[in-house]
Order: C-alpha cells, then sequence, then structure tokens
C-alpha cells in the first residue's frame, strides 16, 4: 500500500537541521542580519480558527536576534502543499496571533512546494478608499519556479534537497537525480545527514521502472570511481526505486487487462487495486483469466 506523504514532517525536519543553510540559501538579505549564534527552534504553536471551526499549527518557528540587537525576533517559516486561495490572509493571522503571544518582531516565510505553477501573492491588504489601514508582507518561496540547473554547482545541502521540488521537465527526472547524487558525494555528509538529504529527495522525486533503467545507463557513462561512489551511496534509495517502479509497471499492466475484459474499471475496484503490494498485485495477475466478472474480483480483493 502506498504511504501518503508526510509534507509537513519532511520540511520540518529539512529545516529544523538546516535553518542557517536554508535562510542563506534563498533569503540572504536577512540572513545577513540575523545572528545565527543565538538559535531556538520553539515548541509548536497552535491556533483555533473559530470562524471555520478548525485547530491550525503553525510548522517552523525560531527564536533568534538581529545582529548588535539584544531584543530577540521570531522567524516563522511555513510550508505550503496545495494551493489555497485565501493562504495570504492565513498568514496574516499567524502574524498577528504571534506578535499578540511574544510581543516581538516576526519575519514570515512562505515556502510554496506543490507541483503546480502558481503564482502566490506575498501580501495581505485591508483598507478603504479613503484609508490604507494595513498592508502585511511576507517572503514567499515558490520552488517550482526554480530552475534546478542554477542550483547543481551548490555546496548546499538544502540545494539538494529541494532540487526534487524545483521546476524539471518529466524527461529530465533521470538527469535531476543523477545530477543530485553527485551533488551528495560532492557534499561528503555524514551517513545521518546524507540519509536525511537522500531521503527527503527520494520522496518526491520517484523513477519508475523504465526510468531506473535509463539512470543506471547514465551511472555507466560516468568515471569508474564516480560511478562506484554514487552507486555506493545509492543503493538503499535505488533498490527502493526499483521496487516502486516495478509495482508501477505491474499496476499499469493489472488494469489495462481488467479494462480490455470488462470494459470500464470501477472506482472503488481501481482503488482496491492501487493499495495492492506486489506479490498481492502478481496474484491478480495471474488469477485475472479465470475470474468471470467484477463482483468475483471485488471478493478476491477484499
Amino acid at each position: 500500500m502506498t504511504v501518503p506523504t508526510d509534507h509537513d514532517r519532511l520540511f520540518k525536519e529539512l529545516l529544523e537541521n538546516y535553518f542557517v543553510k536554508f535562510m542563506e540559501l534563498f533569503f540572504k538579505e536577512a540572513s545577513y542580519f540575523i545572528d545565527f549564534s543565538h538559535l531556538k527552534f520553539l515548541s509548536q504553536e497552535v491556533f483555533t480558527d473559530v470562524t471555520v471551526g478548525e485547530k491550525r499549527a503553525i510548522d517552523i518557528l525560531v527564536e533568534t536576534k538581529l545582529k548588535d540587537e539584544k531584543q530577540v525576533i521570531l522567524v516563522h517559516v511555513e510550508s505550503q502543499s496545495y494551493v489555497q486561495k485565501e493562504f495570504a490572509e492565513r498568514m496574516f493571522i499567524y502574524f498577528s496571533r504571534l506578535y499578540e503571544k511574544y510581543r516581538c518582531k516576526v519575519l514570515p516565510i512562505t515556502v510554496f512546494s506543490y507541483d503546480k505553477m502558481n503564482d502566490e501573492p506575498d501580501t495581505f491588504e485591508l483598507g478603504f478608499s479613503f484609508l490604507d489601514v494595513l498592508k502585511f508582507n511576507f517572503y514567499k518561496l515558490e520552488l517550482r519556479k526554480l530552475n534546478w540547473r542554477e542550483f547543481i554547482k551548490s555546496n548546499n545541502p538544502v540545494a539538494a534537497a529541494l532540487l526534487s521540488k524545483m521546476g524539471y521537465r518529466k524527461e529530465e527526472k533521470v538527469q535531476v537525480k543523477l545530477e543530485f547524487l553527485r551533488m551528495l558525494t560532492r557534499l561528503k555528509l555524514d551517513p545521518a545527514r546524507a540519509e536525511l538529504i537522500g531521503g527527503f529527495f527520494h520522496s518526491y522525486l520517484k523513477l519508475n521502472q523504465q526510468e531506473e533503467e535509463q539512470f543506471e545507463q547514465e551511472v555507466r557513462r560516468l568515471g569508474k570511481k564516480e560511478a562506484e561512489i554514487i552507486m555506493q551511496i545509492t543503493t538503499p534509495w535505488h533498490e527502493k526505486g526499483r521496487m516502486e517502479g516495478k509495482l508501477e509497471g505491474q499496476l499499469a499492466l493489472v488494469l489495462r487487462q481488467l479494462k480490455k475484459r470488462f470494459g470500464e474499471v470501477p472506482e472503488d475496484i481501481e482503488k482496491l487495486i492501487k493499495s495492492l503490494n506486489t506479490d498481492k498485485l502478481e496474484e491478480v495477475g495471474e488469477a485475472l483469466f479465470d475470474i468471470n466478472n467484477i463482483d468475483e474480483l471485488r471478493k478476491m480483493l477484499h
């Protein structure tokens, strides 16, 4: 069964381990003024939105200081993995709640990480024709609008991890993975940090079986030493990718065979089939031509 990606957890782990690198990579001006020797990650803030009857938790909240200033400031980073119509308003509400509680300067940042190309606002305004009451601004980072090729020479581990969420064409997936692994070998991270960066990358960029075979061909074209290092560090993720690619191929084949036999496949049947593991898919594929109708298949799947 496919486990949904836990976007909040992945981004939280990445930013808590590489907050300074993240800021230096994407927000250089702010980084120049922030004193990173004073960093404290605060516990997650949960706010109740009575207007819609929901509780909302902010993603990352960091206490720090500006250089040559005694007062603390807060940096709030929100990772947004889906399009939300009133998101800018939500950022303002978070800001106002944080200011109400802590009474200090708050630097708000949003990382838009969904795959759709979208023009997101970075301002929330309130006012009248006769009076501008409020103009709230926040930093925004729209990952899909970044060209992945502009980051492959970077020695920043955050750039390596986020290659998988940047803008690339479908036919570039194999090359993106290859360049990511070349970055990882160059970074020479300790095993725990390499696992964190690699795990993040591979949670978002997955190759099918055909792409995995193409990846192997590309690695063989590299120099022997570089190819050996890449295959050594990528083996766990590579094997996982091959298994996922195999599963994807089996799933497509079973669904095609079902459509040929019975026409359109009911939505509940397709959902059940997509939740099967490799062994169960093979079992269904082998039994497919002994099944006379959809009801028999449904009983087999339950």
